[in-house]
């Protein structure tokens, strides 16, 4: 039987609090039992709203793709601006990011076949929202490719190796040059 407080969780907050412990111990300490007790409830609660752990993982590569990728181009595309000030409006966005979840849902896609076609379909989304905006700011195909994937190649490259400067300030200058190298034209 279900207590009033299991029935007032709703599958997000499960998933919410499993993509944190994700980020914080990765996705072996993504269980049910200890979900269950962090969140003060039965793994009753759990069952309400998951078939099981599977169903939960699930949940979480989805909520992950649109806290981390569509809230992001959504917040990127309200702010408005042309192409270029977009695009260093989404780097500054990205660079306030802590890197912990960027980095636990890599190592999980490292040995999950079903993480990993997340992944490539999430990286893929990103690039090409990267690639649009250089190609809106004048740049041919294959120079919005390269400078696209540069660009994230390097957001990935320093989150996942931990390279990122100790300060704000520092981080925010960082930013602004990466943006105006990507930007030049020759």
């Amino acid at each position: 039987m279900e207590t009033q407080e299991s029935v007032k969780l709703r599958k997000q907050d499960w998933t919410v609090l499993a993509l944190k412990v994700l980020a914080e111990s990765g996705i072996e300490a993504v269980r049910v039992e200890p979900l269950a007790k962090l969140m003060k409830v039965t793994k009753g609660s759990f069952y309400w709203h998951f078939k099981n752990r599977e169903d939960l993982f699930d949940a979480m590569l989805q909520e992950w793709e649109i806290r981390e990728t569509d809230d992001v181009i959504k917040q990127v595309e309200t702010a408005g601006g042309d192409a270029s000030t977009k695009l260093l409006n989404l780097m500054e966005i990205v660079a306030q990011d802590d890197c912990q979840l960027e980095k636990a849902m890599r190592i999980w896609a490292a040995n999950d076949e079903k993480a990993k076609q997340a992944l490539v379909k999430i990286d893929q989304r990103r690039v090409d929202y990267l690639q649009d905006l250089f190609l809106a700011i004048g740049f041919s195909t294959i120079e919005a490719k390269a400078r696209a994937r540069l660009n994230y190649y390097t957001w990935i490259g320093e989150f996942v190796l931990g390279f990122l400067p100790t300060s704000s300030t520092e981080r925010v200058a960082e930013v602004r040059l990466y943006h105006a190298i990507l930007v030049q034209r020759d």
